[in-house]
């Protein structure tokens, strides 16, 4: 971006300078050229990208520049300087634009790769959590079930409480039950005294 100063200077603004100078209105040289307004005006202000490209620009200004009496060649190189300034003014604008960009767009992917990641192993936590809940779950109702299905015990001093039950009359040995496997029996031997 140029500053007031240099601006004054610069090709636009001297051109529009000359023009007033020689007492030329825009109208009458469009009257003349055939060129609108809004393009004669584009040229004084250096918005060369509203003008129509390559050779119209170019017979734009030369049109210009005889309405107005100046010395073509040499306001042409002017031209010409002016708008190669511009365009690499541009290209350094557009260079800073697509250097922010892909600064922009490399940092949004680190930051979208950072947050995938988190997301990742956030997943990978809420699954153990859940699977450690529901191993948590099935212990507690298996060893539950176990518990329930056992023959409750009689505590001893209940035991202790309880009659004595009369001596078989055979010494022979009594059968033992069949092992189940949910259901186990106690059996409690007295003597009598």
């Amino acid at each position: 971006m140029q500053n007031p100063a240099s601006h004054e200077m610069s090709f636009g603004p001297r051109l529009r300078r000359e023009r007033e100078r020689a007492g030329v209105t825009l109208e009458s040289i469009s009257a003349i050229t055939k060129v609108t307004v809004r393009n004669l005006q584009a040229l004084e202000a250096e918005r060369f990208n509203d003008l129509p490209g390559g050779i119209l620009s170019k017979g734009i200004a030369r049109g210009y520049l005889r309405c107005v009496g100046l010395d073509e060649a040499e306001w042409m190189r002017r031209y010409a300087e002016a708008r190669q300034e511009q365009e690499k003014d541009a290209a350094e604008r557009g260079s800073e634009l697509a250097s922010f960009a892909l600064n922009v767009s490399t940092n949004r992917v680190g930051a979208q790769s950072a947050r995938l990641s988190y997301l990742r192993w956030t997943g990978v936590g809420v699954l153990l959590l859940l699977l450690a809940s529901f191993g948590w779950f099935v212990w507690s109702y298996i060893h539950a079930r176990v518990n329930s299905a056992q023959v409750p015990r009689v505590p001893a001093v209940y035991a202790a409480q309880m009659p004595a039950s009369p001596a078989p009359a055979a010494t022979a040995p009594l059968p033992t039950p069949a092992a189940h496997p949910r259901i186990h029996t106690r059996h409690s031997t007295h003597t009598q005294p």
